[in-house]
């Protein structure tokens, strides 16, 4: 209504009438003509995330060439795989990245899909999506006009009632949103992970510094980039709570927690995509791989004796691992004393490059 005054107030003046007379152009009688908060609303906020969808997707989809871009880079440096941050099993730290540059491509193909949701608009569909008060050609003719001035795709709403009783469809990009942050966020707390040292922890990567250093510990940096990520993601899910509760909160022909629906859907959108850039261009582009490192953790590991099993067993695996880590002996050593396997045998088994291409090794 605001906007309404604002139009009639502007078109006035340029017809020669003193602002706040309303006698040639009035802000119901004429903007307001046909129109309904409860559709022109839903339509604002499905028309502002799909302009700045542009924006977040790219983001995404730039962010996870930069991780495959990576992952080609890091083919060969062979390190140590972790779950339960534990020594599991070998793998490389390009197929480590490779995994980040998919999981951030898929949550972009999902905002993908969630945004084509968006494009059906419930405009003329006027208070309770009967179109009352707006004549037959209105709604035809305005959603054309939106798709000329917008460049998008939007079509007119199959269901006018659903549409203007239900904002499941921005939901569901609010969602793909909070799906994005999840990933985005493990994969911000893996990189401060994989980095954290450089001497009493993995430091299998190096991070770009961004900053001199802590303020009281000279030389210290910190992963300010990925960590500035984790707390973007926490509040974009935050924002997805916000958004879910108030699109149940909906009754029966309109839902009237719109705006808070729409501001915190489009304030998901515009510090997740400002935030993918910065860890693209501050971060990711700049890391650096310590092969060096990553090799001494695996060899002093005993992520390789799981090779073993097929030939000699769980339990002798088991056994020659735990007294690996008690003896401090290597795997090989400790196979070769039990007379367990020859050394032709064992150097294949144990070669840690197959392992990290599946399969059975050695057969």
């Amino acid at each position: 209504m605001n906007a309404n005054e604002v139009l009639a107030n502007r078109a006035g003046e340029q017809l020669g009438e003193p602002r706040g007379t309303y006698k040639r152009v009035h802000p119901n009688d004429h903007v307001n003509m046909g129109q309904s908060t409860n559709d022109v609303f839903p339509t604002s906020t499905r028309l502002a995330l799909l302009l700045s969808h542009a924006h977040l997707v790219e983001a995404a989809y730039e962010l996870a060439d930069a991780f495959h871009q990576k992952a080609i880079a890091f083919a060969d440096v062979l390190k140590t795989g972790r779950t339960h941050l534990q020594d599991a099993v070998p793998l490389t730290l390009g197929q480590e990245f490779s995994g980040y540059a998919a999981c951030i491509r898929r949550g972009a193909e999902d905002l993908d899909q969630a945004a084509t949701e968006l494009l059906e608009l419930n405009v003329g569909a006027t208070a309770v999506g009967t179109g009352l008060n707006a004549g037959e050609e209105y709604r035809t003719k305005i959603v054309e006009y939106l798709q000329r001035y917008t460049g998008l795709g939007v079509k007119p709403a199959e269901n006018l009632f659903r549409v203007t009783q239900s904002m499941g469809d921005v939901l569901a990009y609010s969602s793909a949103m909070r799906r994005l942050a999840v990933e985005l966020s493990k994969i911000a707390s893996d990189l401060r992970l994989l980095s954290m040292g450089p001497r009493a922890g993995l430091s299998e990567i190096a991070l770009p510094a961004v900053q001199p250093g802590s303020s009281i510990m000279p030389g210290k940096v910190n992963p300010s980039v990925p960590e500035m990520v984790n707390q973007v993601c926490f509040q974009v899910m935050g924002c997805d709570a916000t958004v879910a509760i108030a699109c149940e909160a909906g009754q029966l022909e309109l839902n009237v927690m719109m705006p808070v629906i729409a501001w915190n859907a489009l304030h998901s959108s515009t510090i997740l995509h400002h935030a993918m850039d910065t860890l693209r261009l501050r971060t990711v582009e700049g890391i650096v791989a310590d092969a060096t490192r990553a090799r001494e953790l695996l060899d002093r590991s005993t992520a390789a004796a799981t090779a073993l099993s097929p030939y000699i067993g769980y339990a002798a695996t088991a056994e020659i691992a735990k007294e690996a880590v008690k003896s401090g002996r290597s795997i090989r050593d400790l196979v070769l004393a039990r007379g367990l396997l020859d050394e032709k045998q064992l150097d294949q088994i144990l070669s840690i490059e197959a392992m990290t291409r599946g399969g059975i090794t050695g057969a």
